[in-house]
C-alpha cells in the first residue's frame, strides 16, 4: 500500500453569483366539496334529497359561490352545455337519463 500515490485533493472554485431575489410561490388554500347520487333512470334532474345517505350533508352550492365545477356520470366527465346546476339542483340537459344505478358526482371546487 506504500506503493500508492495519494491524489491531491480537488481544488473547487465556486462561482460568484451576485445576491438575486428568489420568488417562493405558495399555492392557494382550496376547497373541494362533492355530491354524490344515484340515478333512478326515469330523472334528470337530481337536488340535495337525492343525494347518498350516510356520506355526510350532501350539498349542491350555488355555482356563483364556486370556483370551478365538474360533473361525472358513471365516471365520465360531462361537457358543461349537458347540464345546469343551480343552488339545491342539478337539470341535466340531454334527451336520454342516466341509466339506473349510474353513479352522479359533482365537484365543487372554493378558491
Amino acid at each position: 500500500m506504500e506503493n500508492q500515490q495519494r491524489l491531491p485533493e480537488p481544488y473547487l472554485i465556486l462561482p460568484d453569483v451576485p445576491c438575486t431575489a428568489v420568488y417562493v410561490h405558495i399555492p392557494k388554500k382550496i376547497t373541494v366539496i362533492e355530491y354524490f347520487a344515484i340515478a333512478d333512470g326515469m330523472s334528470n334532474i337530481f337536488t340535495e334529497n337525492n343525494g347518498v345517505k350516510g356520506l355526510g350533508e350532501q350539498k349542491i352550492l350555488n355555482p356563483s359561490k364556486v370556483s370551478y365545477m365538474n360533473l361525472f356520470i358513471n365516471a365520465v366527465l360531462q361537457p358543461k352545455e349537458n347540464y345546469e346546476v343551480k343552488k339545491g339542483m342539478i337539470c341535466l340537459k340531454t334527451e336520454d337519463v342516466p341509466i339506473c344505478g349510474a353513479t352522479v358526482v359533482l365537484q365543487m371546487f372554493i378558491v
